[in-house]
């Protein structure tokens, strides 16, 4: 899933396990201590008691109350231990009929107790795990009613919602659509929340004929009804986590793609129609890309991608049928700021990393997030490149670092609920710490490590340590040590560099100090590498950062005119490190990587903006990142006159030509600021033709201004 703003919600009350046993008790993961220090509880894997093997639902919908009449088979049998009752979770039901289909198709009556949230089914027998049985449950799922701050926690747990439903809203479509992740979608039909429980599924849904729908897996057939509705029948016939399934549907117009055998579709407003290929088109290519990257074929029936109205999330990867915000309704116009392509590649990728391999618990939840954020980099960097990839994982970096979740472990079983896994640290310093291990194992490894875990756990769930063990089983080496202090620890190092030259023993000496605070953050073990910087050349010394306070000396010739450390600009990490404005502006020169060039950029920002500096900002503005090219253009309100003067042809042509909206933008605000004694009429004149919202505000800007 991808969180607006990736921003962790709140609120989000605690779960209850799903199933009951009357042979063996169960400790509840929510209710048991945690034994680390401080700590009162412990959320470990749901138990694991009822195993259902398939879900067949019969829906219609109630567009006057919002609620969806359903009918449920539920196939299941028991996980290991004998039941005699089930516990399924039926949040705000109206219950009508609860039975056992019996060998002859007969609908066996059952007992059963219901609170509201909880249906407890006593089967009428023990079973044991070699038996299988089919519940009944006829129902009116009624999320309408359900109030917040009493029977869900805030608005965006509904799990199904009516949009418009009944019409009176102007300018607003009628659609429905689901949410079900973490634990919501038991709002809509009788299931075992958690990503634990995994089953195959058939849907079949009632709409007005006109209507259009989408589900999980293949469209089987559509049958038209007497009285002007229509029922599609969907099913999907790979197993998935029961938070994965999805309905939706509305007035959609429908854009047909394929890669490989299989469909790919794109579900748009008919006003937005035009557009579903220039916004979703590069996705074909990103399934061809993932599925040679990885090594596994994509692995489900087809892939759908839905625009909605009021979405409460960036987007859901709901398997084969992932469902995006309005945002996403997108022109050609407003597509020249964003084109969301982070979004698109993050919810395609879950479908490997968190579909087909599912996190066992939400505590867990990295597996699915961090994969998934990292997607977008792998993307990024096939697509267009290694110096804009490490442009977003460096946006990346920094979000962790502004989020001020430092004291969160990655994979941690002490959240207060499981809406609180989804922040900064799941997401951007999970995606981040595979980045480090990619660098640390090497790509081929890194590759074969990902074929082997996917492969192994293909359509189940997977835990941390299943992770580790495939990256083990391949390279032949232990990795606790990476895992240990990336993944089921807290925090990051703080690393201070210095380094000294010395002329007579023609030696260069590195000393780096751990400065983080080592009672609640490890002392951590980093391989590097320093690139040390002569007139003559470059040379790579590759170390190991494993104690408080090392030395590393080197011989070196002559006095380097850079050390570089971490030359691969990879380790998660803060450095202070000083160096010289001639030191920055050469790396900013000869260094190879954007991060090269955009820690030596800002670190001359903060310093005094001396000739040196200046002449780097100058230079800049020709820098082939975007990022950088943008900084640059904000700073030339620090240059001095004769400065302005040389690099004023410059800004102008970037205020038309940048392939940047955004740096076109930013250098019409310079003109009309820093700039503002200089006749600049004939280049906002010709950029009123620009069709990007970031420039066009930036004119009205200016002309505010003027007035």
């Amino acid at each position: 899933m991808t969180k607006i703003f990736r921003a962790c919600l709140a609120g989000f009350a605690a779960f209850l396990f799903s199933a009951c046993s009357t042979q063996k008790i169960v400790l509840d993961p929510v209710t048991v201590k945690a034994n680390t220090p401080g700590s009162n509880i412990y959320r470990g894997s749901y138990p694991h008691l009822t195993d259902i093997l398939h879900t067949k639902l019969e829906l219609k919908l109630d567009w006057d109350s919002s609620f969806v009449i359903g009918k449920a088979w539920i196939e299941a049998r028991p996980y290991f231990y004998p039941l005699n009752q089930v516990s399924l979770n039926a949040q705000g039901f109206r219950i009508n009929k609860v039975a056992l289909i019996s060998k002859d198709d007969n609908l066996d009556s059952l007992n059963y107790k219901y609170d509201g949230k909880h249906l407890l089914i006593d089967l009428g027998k023990t079973y044991t795990n070699d038996q299988k049985f089919t519940l009944f449950i006829d129902y009116v799922a009624m999320p309408a009613r359900l109030k917040v701050g009493e029977d869900i926690s805030s608005p965006g747990n509904r799990g199904i919602y009516f949009i418009n439903p009944t019409a009176t809203e102007p300018n607003k479509p009628q659609q429905f659509w689901t949410q079900g992740e973490p634990e919501c979608n038991s709002t809509w039909f009788p299931t075992i929340d958690g990503p634990q429980e995994k089953m195959t599924q058939e849907i079949s849904i009632t709409v007005p004929k006109k209507m259009v729908t989408l589900s999980n897996g293949a469209l089987d057939f559509s049958s038209d009804n007497e009285d002007g509705t229509r029922t599609d029948f969907w099913r999907q016939e790979q197993p998935h986590s029961t938070y994965l399934t999805m309905v939706a549907g509305g007035y959609f117009s429908v854009i047909k793609d394929k890669w490989d055998d299989k469909e790919v579709n794109y579900y748009m407003e008919p006003g937005y129609a035009r557009y579903a290929k220039l916004i979703f088109g590069k996705t074909p290519e990103m399934l061809e890309f993932f599925s040679k990257k990885l090594d596994v074929k994509y692995p489900w029936e087809k892939y759908s991608q839905i625009v909605v109205r009021d979405f409460n999330d960036g987007a859901m990867e709901n398997t084969t049928a992932t469902v995006f915000f309005e945002r996403m309704n997108m022109t050609d116009s407003s597509y020249l700021d964003e084109n969301y392509e982070d979004i698109i590649s993050h919810e395609l990728f879950h479908h490997w990393f968190g579909d087909l391999v599912t996190t066992e618990s939400w505590a867990n939840l990295p597996l699915n997030e961090s994969f998934a954020t990292y997607g977008e980099y792998l993307w990024n960097e096939y697509k267009y490149g290694r110096d804009f990839a490490d442009l977003y994982g460096w946006k990346d970096t920094q979000a962790y670092f502004n989020s001020e979740k430092f004291t969160q472990n990655v994979i941690r079983f002490d959240y207060a609920d499981s809406e609180h896994m989804f922040d900064q640290v799941s997401y951007q310093k999970g995606g981040r710490i595979l980045h480090m291990l990619r660098k640390t194992v090497g790509d081929e490894a890194f590759f074969k490590s990902l074929t082997h875990y996917l492969k192994k756990h293909s359509y189940k769930t997977a835990e941390i340590h299943d992770l580790r063990i495939a990256f083990e089983e391949v390279t032949g080496q232990d990795l606790n040590w990476f895992f240990n202090q990336w993944f089921l620890a807290a925090g990051h190092p703080v690393l201070q560099i210095e380094n000294t030259y010395d002329s007579f023993s023609r030696k260069s000496t590195i000393i780096i100090k751990q400065l983080q605070d080592l009672s609640k953050i490890p002392l951590y073990t980093i391989p590097l590498s320093i690139d040390i910087y002569t007139s003559a050349k470059v040379e790579r010394k590759n170390i190991v950062v494993n104690k408080q306070s090392q030395s590393f000396t080197f011989d070196v010739a002559q006095q380097p005119e850079l050390v570089n450390v971490d030359a691969e600009k990879y380790v998660l990490a803060e450095k202070r490190e000083k160096k010289s404005a001639q030191e920055y502006a050469f790396q900013y020169q000869k260094a190879p990587l954007f991060m090269d060039r955009l820690e030596a950029f800002q670190a001359l920002a903060r310093l005094p903006l001396d000739k040196t500096a200046r002449e780097v900002c100058i230079s800049a503005l020709g820098d082939k990142s975007w990022q950088i090219r943008l900084l640059a253009v904000n700073a030339t309100s620090r240059l001095n006159e004769q400065e302005k003067d040389i690099v004023y042809p410059t800004i102008k042509s970037l205020a038309i030509t940048d392939e940047r909206s955004y740096v076109r933008a930013a250098a019409i605000t310079a003109l009309s600021k820093t700039f503002s004694s200089r006749d600049n009429n004939d280049i906002f004149l010709k950029a009123a033709s620009d069709k990007a919202p970031s420039v066009r505000n930036a004119l009205a800007n200016t002309q505010k201004n003027k007035s």
